[in-house]
Order: structure tokens, then sequence, then C-alpha cells
């Protein structure tokens, strides 16, 4: 800047100079003779010629000096840029400030882009923005602040937009995303989390941990937010866990292993189940009632207020190794997210940045619990919403494609909503490794595979208790029925949307009983009043229990509901539900089923 001032002023005092020259030669008093006229004529225009270049040859001299004077090392500028903080680009406020041809040349030309942008405005009937008419940044900054303009846009098709553009950019720098991620909207930011392509760049880590209070632990202070929620409108087995946890000291439960909580020993007697049932701590204990509590509204509002948002990053943190902890406290989080009033706290307390992370992750069910958080926090694009329970495995980030159909998978009796849709296990497998390690599940072939070859269609897995597999099987009190069951799981459907579209169901078997053959035959009614295209596996090989027993779990038998296709397949009752591989029978049928059963609305 210093540079193009002195410039200027070395110019304006040789033009001055000039036309002084000029003036006394017009103004001479006595009339030289002709033959002397043209001689002093060509002698000032000599002397002229002399002095600009003497002019120029001072400038050049003095110009090349003040650059050596004032070289910048670029390269250090560019370094000083890549850094992770935010450059705010100044200008100074004082309106007298020399600051040279360039930059007065630059101010003409935005002015008259200015008038043209307010000229066609007026043309075209469209308002022009007046915080562009002051702004003065630079080119490479235009596309960021634009967009950021553009994501805060009354218009909503206008913020999608904004926010598509920014998840599809990967050529800014550092600071740039940065940049972003300080100044966007929540709207924005968690647009930005359910955006596939998204750098991580555009989101900020959470804000520090409050500290622990003196003399309490993690674990302590997750026992005392339990005990301050209400126990009013709760499920009566979740009233009696919750009482029978709290009634034990720390002390007594510390004790039982060595200062590990855990169900087993005298004070938690009830947690003996079906099988051999691991230990776990008093935390897992915990959350399984907080997430209990949380279907609750205005006991969601209590776990807000007693920064249970920020007791819960903590120990999703400190748990970062056991997955089974992580779920249950997304399990909270994405209950939590059903209440739109609560959506600042979340926002602000760090979570979005977890999730986007999460949604990232090659564990499916990581993924699916941040996808079914995500979506709940998301009003722009979903109406929807997903209770415990119920998990979008496709789409789980936002999409162009129109949605034609809903496919849904029911899973059986101690199954789940992913291991039981995963690719088949080797029998070695099977016979060596117990069902309940469920973490070493990655792939889920509905997610995998399905979403790929229909991608019009919406994939949704169902979670739910089943006899055996409630954690709350040993409750003294009544324990619930099919029916009960199964009206909670058609609410939670309702609340997601399903019957808005056409509806394919994919079911494991759920046993046999009584109660459970009843409601076959009204479905068989139902099924054949309207017309329901049916397909059915049956398994022909017989199913491992432990190493020695086999067992024949769904005779062909007692699969023929004598309506629809009945297929039997050389599998077991595990692997029914299991496909080998893609172009294995039991994936390409189910496929060529969903696709004939579905072929207008997949067409239209």
């Amino acid at each position: 800047m210093l540079l193009l001032s002195d410039g200027q002023s070395y110019s304006m005092s040789l033009a001055a100079y000039c036309v002084i020259c000029c003036r006394r030669v017009g103004t001479s008093t006595s009339p030289p003779k002709s033959g002397t006229r043209w001689r002093d004529i060509r002698n000032i225009i000599k002397f002229t010629g002399s002095l600009i270049l003497g002019g120029s040859l001072f400038l050049t001299y003095e110009v090349l000096t003040l650059k050596k004077a004032v070289t910048l090392d670029t390269q250090v500028v560019e370094r000083e840029k890549m850094k992770s903080y935010i450059y705010v680009h100044t200008v100074s406020l004082d309106k007298g400030e020399n600051h040279g041809i360039a930059w007065q040349a630059r101010k003409e030309l935005h002015k008259a882009v200015r008038k043209v942008l307010a000229t066609s405005a007026k043309i075209l009937r469209n308002p022009f923005a007046d915080p562009f008419s002051t702004v003065d940044i630079e080119d490479h900054e235009c596309a960021v602040w634009l967009l950021l303009r553009k994501s805060k846009s009354d218009d909503k098709t206008t913020r999608l937009e904004a926010v598509q553009e920014m998840s599809e950019t990967h050529h800014w720098h550092d600071y740039q995303y940065r940049l972003i991620a300080q100044a966007c909207d929540p709207k924005t930011l968690i647009g930005l989390a359910r955006s596939k392509e998204s750098d991580l760049r555009f989101f900020l880590l959470p804000p520090p941990l409050p500290s622990l209070k003196e003399d309490s632990s993690t674990e302590e202070e997750l026992r005392q937010l339990l005990a301050s929620l209400p126990q009013t409108e709760l499920d009566e087995c979740i009233q009696y866990f919750t009482s029978l946890a709290l009634s034990e000291s720390s002390q007594s439960l510390a004790a039982q292993k060595g200062g590990l909580w855990c169900f087993g020993g005298n004070g938690l007697p009830y947690a003996e189940s079906f099988g051999e049932v691991p230990s776990a701590t008093v935390e897992m204990f915990c959350l399984e009632a907080i997430v209990k509590h949380s279907e609750i509204s205005t006991h969601c509002d209590k776990i807000e207020a007693n920064g249970g948002l920020q007791l819960l990053q903590r120990l999703y943190r400190l748990h970062k190794d056991c997955p089974k902890v992580q779920r249950n406290i997304m399990r909270i989080i994405g209950n939590m997210a059903l209440n739109e009033h609560l959506h600042s706290s979340i926002v602000r307390s760090g979570w979005v940045s977890i999730m986007a992370e999460a949604m990232k992750s090659d564990r499916i069910m990581e993924a699916s619990h941040a996808a079914r958080i995500l979506a709940n926090l998301d009003r722009e694009t979903v109406q929807e919403k997903y209770q415990d329970g119920v998990y979008v495995l496709h789409p789980q980030y936002r999409t162009s494609q129109p949605i034609k159909a809903d496919v849904l998978f029911i899973h059986g009796l101690m199954g789940a909503a992913f291991k039981t849709w995963r690719q088949q296990d080797s029998e070695q497998a099977v016979i060596e490794k117990p069902m309940e390690e469920e973490d070493r599940y990655t792939t889920c072939w509905p997610k995998t595979w399905l979403a790929k070859d229909c991608p019009a269609l919406r994939i949704i897995s169902v979670e739910y208790d089943t006899t055996l597999s409630d954690w709350r099987a040993r409750c003294p009190m009544e324990r619930k029925s099919i029916a009960f069951r199964s009206n909670e799981l058609l609410r939670k459907l309702r609340a997601a949307g399903v019957g808005d579209r056409p509806v394919v169901w994919i079911s494991h078997s759920m046993g046999d009983s009584p109660a459970l053959k009843t409601l076959q035959d009204d479905f068989l009614e139902f099924a054949k009043d309207q017309n329901f295209q049916v397909l059915n596996f049956v398994e022909t090989l017989p199913t491992y229990i432990g190493s020695m027993i086999k067992l024949h779990v769904v005779p062909v038998e007692s699969a023929d509901l004598g309506i629809g296709d009945l297929i039997p397949v050389d599998v077991n009752h595990l692997n029914i539900c299991k496909p080998k591989k893609k172009d294995a029978f039991l994936y390409q049928r189910t496929l060529q089923f969903i696709r004939e059963t579905l072929a207008k609305d997949l067409e239209n």
C-alpha cells in the first residue's frame, strides 16, 4: 500500500511541473523572432523530454528501492493461512487513508458492478442485497460468504441448495471450512452432517465439558441423574429396577467386583436370565433405565436441565471402545431429539459434530444410530420422526432420489434390527462364537445390497424386545402382552410415516404359540381379502444349539401358510434370512419379489 501511495504522489508532482512550464511559454511578454522561435521551442521540447525521462528514471529507482525494502515472503503468508483458525479480513475505518491507485480502481469497478446488479434487480424485480453493496472481500472468499448468505435465506430451496454446494466443495483451504463451521446456523450444520460428501472440518470440536464435582465420579453422577428423574408415567418394570438400583449404595456396588459395579452378586439378582448373561457395569444398567425415561418428553426436559447432555458425552468419550454403551447413549440422544424444543441444546452441546463423524463409521449399527439422531434433528427435509427401535438403513443421508415405497425388516425371537439381517456366517463361526457378540457383524445386506439395487426404496429395520431377549425378563410385574407390544410398534411405525407409501414386510420366524396362531389366521384372512403377494422361505437343515444338539426349528409343514409361494432352501433356521453372497438364491429371489410386487410404483 505504501508503494502505491508513493507512486501516486510522484506522478502528481511531475504533472504539475509540466503544466507550469507550459504556462511560462504561453505567457511570454516579448514575442520572439521567427528564427529564434523554433529554436526556443525545440529547446523547450528537449528540456521537457529530458525532464520526463529524468523523472521516469527517478521514479523507477525509487520504486525498486521501496520494493526491495518492503519485500514480503508470500510463502510465509500462505503457510499462515493454512493454519486451523479463522482469519478476519480487516478494512481500515479511516476514510481519509490513501489506499493507492490500484485500490481506488478496484473500488470504482465494484461501484460499476453494483450499479449493474442494482439495475438488473429492478428490471427482474428481485431484491438487491444491501450487504453486498458495502462489503469488500477478496475473490477467493466470495464463494464462502455467498454460500453462507444463501444458507440463511428465507427461501427453503435456496437454503438446501447452499448446503448441498457446501458439502460438494472439496478444494477450499482448511481455514475456509473452519470459517463455515463458526459462522453457519444450526439448520446448516445439521444439513451438512446429513450430507454424504461433507468434509468433517465443517464441524467444530464439542465445547469443553464441565469438571466433575469434588469427591464424585462419572458413575455416581449418572446414578444421581437417574435419581433426579420423575418416577411417574413409567413402565412398572422400569420403576422396579430403577428403585432397586438406586437403593444399593455406591460402596456395596463397588465392593462386588473390586470397584466394578455390575449386575452379579446379591445386590442385583434379577440379572440372571435365559442362558449365560455376561456381567455389565452399573453404568450400562442406569443407561438402560434412562433410555426408557427418555421416551417421555417431560423426562427429557429433566435430563437436559440436569446436565445430562454433557454427562452422556463424557461417558461416550470414556467408552469409545464399548459399542454397547455408546449405542445406549445414542438411543437417549435420539429420543431427546424427538422434542424440537431441545434441538438448540443438543446442537450447542456438540452432539451434531460427534454424530457427523459417527455417520461415516464402518460399523453399521453406530452409523444407523447416528442417522436416526440427525434425521430427528433435521426438520428441513424430514417430516417423519423415528422413535426408539426404528432405524432407517436407506437413505441415511439427504437425497434428491424420490422414495416410492417402504421395505420393513422385522426380526424374530432373540433377533435384533441389525444382526438378524447380516450375511451368512460360516458354520465354524456359528458354533464357536456366541450370538451375543453382535459387535463383530459389519455387514447388513438390506443396507449394502438392497439399497444399491433399489435406491427408490426407504429401508427400515425395526428392533423390539422379545420375551427371551428382554432385559426385564425376570421382572416380577406383569409382562407385556403381544397385543400391547404390537400396538406400541404400530404407533412407532406410524410416526415414521409407514403406511403413506406401498409397504413390503420382510420378517423372520417368531416361534409358535396359541396367540401367534390366532394372529396368523387373522393375517391370512386379511391377506386373501386384499390380494396380498406372499413369498415364504423354509429351512430344510437342522440348527445347531451349542456344539452337540441339532434341532429342526421350523419344519416344512409348519411353514406352509396356504397362500403365496413356499420355497424350501438348504439352510438352517439361523441362515434362512442370511444370504451367503449377493448372487445367492435367497437374496436374488427376494429382490425379484420386491421388484415385481412394486413394479408399478418403481416405474412411476
